[in-house]
């Protein structure tokens, strides 16, 4: 039983981002193309805030950046103007932990409100030493479109990637640790 539904899952997220990729192309080719690509130009600094702001007020990055996707896939924004949307939406999901270590009172309520700031430094000092830096600003991007054009010839490839990153390699992490520890 379970087979069926992932499977049917699997494949109405699918049907439902070709639909939203064609809908977007649609509407794109319109003056919102123009206002977009003029907004987002060659200017980082507006496309930061506007994945901050966006995923402040939605309270998800990843609702900011599965955006992206279907805008990529429609040729709205370039990769280039899409990373610092993604850093920016970075930045703004630390906004909802702050919001919520505010709403802690108690002895607790200060270490509430410092994790919440260290996460919120982390990511705002990370985005100021490495993205003004062009070599370091350029390797994400160059990796991306590496990483796509591997994805389209093989999704084998794309599939053993994204074990390996996300669940042989933290589990060889683990492992070691457990080791050494």
């Amino acid at each position: 039983m379970a087979a069926p539904v992932l499977v049917f899952s699997a494949g109405t997220i699918f049907l439902t981002l070709a639909s939203l990729v064609k809908v977007l192309k649609s509407i794109m080719k319109t003056r919102m193309e123009v206002y977009l690509t003029r907004a987002l130009g060659g200017n980082a600094l507006v496309g930061l805030l506007m994945g901050l702001v966006v995923t402040a007020t939605i309270q998800s990055s990843s609702v900011t950046t599965s955006l992206l996707v279907p805008l990529g896939a429609a040729g709205i924004p370039k990769v280039y103007q899409a990373y610092p949307i993604t850093l920016g939406a970075n930045v703004g999901t630390t906004i909802t932990a702050l919001l919520a270590s505010l709403a802690v009172s108690g002895v607790n309520a200060q270490a509430g409100v410092q994790i919440a700031l260290v996460h919120t430094l982390f990511n705002v000092v990370g985005i100021c030493v490495l993205y003004p830096y062009g070599p370091l600003r350029k390797f994400p991007i160059r990796a991306a479109k590496w990483l796509a054009r591997v994805a389209i010839k093989s999704r084998a490839w794309a599939i053993a990637y994204v074990l390996v990153q996300f669940y042989v390699l933290p589990a060889l992490l683990i492992y070691v640790i457990k080791l050494f520890s």
